[in-house]
């Protein structure tokens, strides 16, 4: 089975430019990842990632003794296996403290629950004094929706229901994910909402994967040149909906962009690159959001592409980027 490209929409202007110093990053990062063309290509591509991205260890994790380090498998979804949480609690921090729930990226197809963990959320963790509970979900295509949202609600539930004895304050739960991790986070949220489950006080939204139909005009301009392009948009979608990916039955849960109603949610923080194939449908989620009512920050990076500031940390959008996500959280936080 291969996933074939749907027909273009209307044309739109030029591709808006990288910032330069992502850009020179942008052409090393090509080089090295394996692209993602169809559904045959996945396992070529996980192997790819195995070779470039070096396992995570609980020392990793650790941060020099900022956090104890556990893993432990929890009930998921009726009538399907545990769920793994990767459990980090702040050492000298007096409980209870607040959490992150985290849900790691890749497509719907790639990553776990160590993923994107040491470089940037635990050191955020450990200056705020929170937790990090991380959810291991099934992936695409082997296990296409609803169980990746679902494996990620049930370990959410779960957390919130053993706050106490996590040291965490069940009121002050913040989902956080980027890029699919986002995307689900968004879906979590909707259905934490929905089913009466777990209070979140907000939701972080990096980058977030939000919509299937990948007709956007963001996403038409930066074909064949972002990261996670059209191409990949559409195989990442088809992995996880098969044939009703862009038809009329896919559920908000899968893609959060189809949610009719949007009040009702936790505050929300969307950011994403002005040169990156979800800026759109990130920008309208935002808008939908206050249209509904709601609270969110929205920020837009001139000349990222997608996950921008993982690639080039140090390139000074990405430092102003991550700077704005740990103001955020300190202020939800303090709220």
């Amino acid at each position: 089975m291969t996933a074939t490209q749907e027909p273009a929409p209307a044309q739109v202007g030029p591709p808006p430019p990288f910032d330069p110093e992502l850009s020179a990053a942008l052409d090393m990062v090509r080089e090295q990842l394996p692209r993602l063309s169809t559904l045959e290509s996945i396992p070529e591509v996980r192997q790819g990632r195995v070779g470039t991205v070096p396992p995570v260890t609980d020392d990793d994790l650790r941060l020099d003794g900022a956090f104890e380090v556990e893993e432990r498998a929890v009930p998921g979804p009726p009538g399907a296996p545990d769920v793994s949480l990767l459990i980090c609690r702040p050492v000298g921090v007096e409980a209870p403290y607040p959490a992150i729930y985290h849900i790691h990226g890749g497509g719907m197809i790639l990553g776990d629950n160590r993923t994107g963990l040491p470089d940037m959320l635990l050191p955020w963790a450990r200056e705020l004094g929170t937790a990090v509970v991380s959810v291991e979900y099934r992936l695409a295509p082997e296990h296409p929706h609803p169980a990746p949202v679902e494996d990620c609600y049930a370990g959410l539930v779960w957390t919130h229901e053993h706050a106490a004895e996590l040291g965490v304050d069940p009121e002050r739960i913040i989902v956080a994910g980027a890029s699919a991790g986002g995307g689900l986070s968004a879906g979590v949220a909707l259905m934490a909402r929905d089913r009466g489950g777990p209070p979140l006080l907000a939701q972080m939204l990096l980058c977030p994967m939000l919509d299937d139909r990948n007709d956007s005009p963001s996403v038409l301009q930066m074909e064949g040149l972002d990261i996670w392009d059209r191409t990949a948009n559409h195989v990442g979608w088809t992995a996880l909906l098969g044939d009703a990916r862009g038809g009329p039955d896919v559920s908000p849960y899968a893609a959060p962009a189809r949610a009719v109603d949007l009040s009702g949610l936790p505050p929300a923080f969307i950011d994403v690159g002005s040169a990156e194939s979800f800026r759109d449908e990130d920008v309208a989620y935002a808008v939908r959001l206050w249209q509904a009512g709601g609270r969110a920050e929205l920020h837009v990076w001139p000349g990222g592409y997608h996950a921008f500031d993982g690639f080039a940390p140090q390139a000074p959008v990405s430092r102003e980027a991550r700077d704005a996500r740990l103001r955020w959280l300190r202020r939800v936080l303090n709220g």
